[in-house]
């Protein structure tokens, strides 16, 4: 009953529409279509039946993320920063969007564009440098060559499931190669605690090997679900291990449901443990908000989903009755500043709808209307951010249903979902 009012309005609207709305009268209703009859005129910009599914379902969001910061080379920059940058972190994030959105002319472009600037034209010996951009003297290219692990393992992820998805062994193979390098790399083992992946290579460790060290950590570089996928993609590596050690370090770290954005591990001497970060302190803000993100993205059947929700579920509770999340937490004190941008907004999507608490659905429908804001936006300075843009491409289109998790870390995509049953396009497509 639903469907037929659902197509008798979509009807109506596009014979309103004349010319335009004729021409898909005139072919068959597709499912993406008839779910989307409340888009109104945007409907008459829909593809006939018969497209890819990519094209029949569009993704506003992504479309914006390509035109605004992809380049036609390949290059995802960021233009709000000094340097013009592009970072490995941004290349592994636009291949995963590009993944979700069946474009694989993007992906490739990207994947091309991260070997040839950030490996030198090869990474399978080398990881891929972290930084890109106009230097200090005006020239181009790398400007920080110390790589970042969670880029590093995003990048194998997103090589791993095209490999699969689109069954291309190449990807594979680039994926292999990419984690043989971060093993040997990037993972360390914590004294008493056990096996931890760092930033990077260099520069996260203070002290001596026979004396006291402190380790410095990102909980954001380690979404469980990923970690979960490289393991049975890399049987070998410590992927597995990593991934029952996230929810103890983030249970360790978080004071209050407030996890920092970098942690310090002491070891050695008369103090073996968790502490505040020596450089960056308590503070919770930009690089902390994934720690959510990942965490609401987490299947709650995988085991690591029960430890990370009830380590971090003050921070939803604290989200009843405000306009916005923080723009910055202190996990000592817990005192909080500001408002976060509309990113942050979708960032907590996932997060609070898998709380699941009743009192939260007001909180969840303020953030997701305040993240929506994003999407329609116009081109200019009222546009949102290259930041707040990717944290929306994740949390947005988890919660519509775009793309979600396996408990084994498989991407289940829409696309690729709607192309074996004829299924629905269900993400928000004005």
């Amino acid at each position: 009953m639903m469907a037929d009012r659902a197509r008798r309005r979509l009807l109506a609207q596009l014979a309103r529409l004349g010319a335009a709305g004729a021409a898909l009268l005139a072919a068959p209703l597709t499912a993406c279509a008839a779910d989307s009859a409340t888009a109104g005129a945007s409907a008459a910009r829909r593809p006939p039946a018969g497209a890819p599914p990519s094209a029949r379902c569009p993704w506003p969001l992504y479309q914006q993320f390509v035109a605004r910061f992809v380049q036609a080379d390949g290059r995802v920059l960021d233009p709000s920063t000094r340097e013009q940058q592009s970072t490995s972190e941004g290349q592994s994030y636009g291949m995963v969007f590009a993944l979700i959105a069946n474009d694989r002319l993007t992906f490739d472009r990207l994947w091309r564009w991260s070997v040839a600037n950030l490996g030198g034209g090869n990474l399978t010996d080398k990881l891929p440098a972290w930084q890109w951009g106009r230097r200090n003297d005006g020239s181009w290219g790398v400007i920080d060559a110390n790589p970042a692990s969670d880029a590093d393992l995003w990048f194998a992820y997103a090589l791993a499931e095209a490999a699969r998805v689109w069954k291309v062994p190449a990807y594979g193979e680039a994926a292999h190669a990419l984690l043989g390098l971060v093993a040997k790399q990037e993972v360390t083992t914590l004294p008493d605690f056990g096996t931890m992946l760092l930033p990077g290579p260099q520069g996260f460790v203070d002290g001596k090997p026979d004396g006291p060290r402190t380790y410095r950590l990102n909980a954001s570089y380690l979404p469980v679900p990923v970690l979960r996928r490289l393991a049975s993609f890399d049987r070998n590596g410590p992927w597995g291990a990593l991934a029952t050690q996230t929810p103890k370090f983030i249970e360790a770290v978080a004071k209050q449901g407030i996890v920092p954005d970098w942690s310090g591990y002491r070891a050695g001497g008369d103090l073996v443990g968790f502490v505040t970060d020596p450089v960056k302190g308590d503070v919770s803000s930009y690089d902390a908000i994934r720690v959510y993100l990942w965490a609401g993205m987490t299947p709650s059947a995988d085991s690591a989903s029960r430890t990370l929700m009830r380590a971090l579920l003050p921070n939803a509770q604290r989200m009843e009755g405000r306009a916005a999340p923080p723009e910055k937490m202190h996990a000592d004190t817990g005192a909080l500043e500001g408002n976060g941008p509309p990113g942050f907004s979708a960032a907590l999507l996932p997060f609070l709808k898998a709380a699941g608490l009743p009192n939260l659905a007001p909180a969840l429908a303020a953030q997701r209307t305040r993240a929506e804001a994003m999407v329609d936006a116009p081109p200019g300075p009222a546009a949102p951010a290259y930041y707040d843009t990717v944290l929306g491409l994740f949390g947005l289109a988890h919660l519509e249903g775009r793309y979600s998790f396996s408990p084994s870390g498989q991407l289940e995509m829409e696309w690729d979902q709607s192309a074996k049953r004829e299924g629905a396009c269900r993400g928000k497509t004005t």
